[in-house]
């Protein structure tokens, strides 16, 4: 089933205008889970109830609305939303261009593809090329379901992609590791077998190889419940085992151990995967 365009407008800059629908570049993957009431396992749902009369409300009769005083409301349509300013609720409006390393990222949320609109082609394969051949992203700001986005427009292969940032304000400050890092400064034999680890572990990015593999865990143990008729049935926590406190353990060991780890695992998995490590 094709996707729904989640926006419409288009893309400003300078006098140039790109038509452009936006499309969802991602999607959760979790299972989906019910609340339940654990003495019967009846499934728990979500009320939306009249604090006045304590009756359930239905989807229909509910409307969005900003508490100007205590107890008073202003309510607000969708068109409300788009008459507080037209251009920024059509408009992916760039703002400047810079380099996608400069780009902390602390600030990206989510992706979105771009798609061009009939008769915007030319124009947007144009955008698409001029980013690509330049290595930079353009810097904007949109505004999609009354909420206003700081955002970036980058290439993906022949095409555009919009991912949404945070404002800077959203961002909270770092935690320093304080002064006890500077006695934690490690050793040159210890940074040069670490960076011999690196050395070892490192591959070509290949998205394809990972899974969600608690996910998979949890959907087989799920099918075991059920197989067992234990679908009633609450499990006890597991037993943990205890896990090496980071103060004991010998550096140098761990490294040499995992260098060593590293290279049975390479052994096995043959030639090949030696040569392309070698290569990345």
């Amino acid at each position: 089933m094709p996707q729904r365009s989640l926006w419409r407008g288009a893309i400003s800059f300078g006098l140039i205008y790109v038509p452009v629908e936006m499309y969802s570049a991602a999607r959760e993957h979790g299972l989906k889970l019910h609340f339940l009431d654990s003495r019967d396992f009846a499934p728990v749902g979500y009320e939306r109830i009249n604090k006045s009369t304590g009756k359930s409300v239905d989807w229909a009769h509910i409307v969005r609305g900003y508490e100007y005083q205590k107890g008073r409301y202003v309510a607000l349509s969708e068109a409300d939303f788009k008459h507080a300013n037209v251009k920024a609720s059509e408009t992916i409006d760039i703002s400047s261009f810079t380099k996608a390393a400069d780009i902390s990222p602390l600030y990206y949320q989510t992706p979105y593809y771009l798609a061009p609109r009939k008769g915007g082609e030319k124009v947007y394969a144009l955008l698409a090329e001029t980013l690509s051949s330049s290595g930079k992203v353009a810097v904007a700001t949109f505004v999609m379901r009354g909420r206003q986005h700081l955002c970036v427009v980058m290439p993906a292969e022949d095409s555009l992609m919009l991912v949404t940032l945070r404002f800077a304000g959203e961002i909270l400050p770092s935690v320093r590791p304080g002064a006890n890092l500077k006695s934690a400064k490690p050793k040159a034999a210890e940074l040069a077998m670490a960076r011999k680890l690196v050395d070892e572990m490192t591959a070509a990015w290949k998205p394809q190889q990972f899974r969600n593999t608690y996910r998979d865990d949890l959907l087989k143990r799920i099918r075991e419940k059920v197989g067992k008729n234990q679908a009633h049935v609450l499990a006890s926590e597991p037993t943990k085992a205890p896990r090496p406190k980071a103060e004991v353990i010998d550096l140098m060991d761990a490294l040499k151990s995992s260098l060593r780890l590293q290279s049975r695992q390479a052994a096995r998995a043959g030639p090949k995967s030696a040569k392309l490590r070698k290569r990345a």
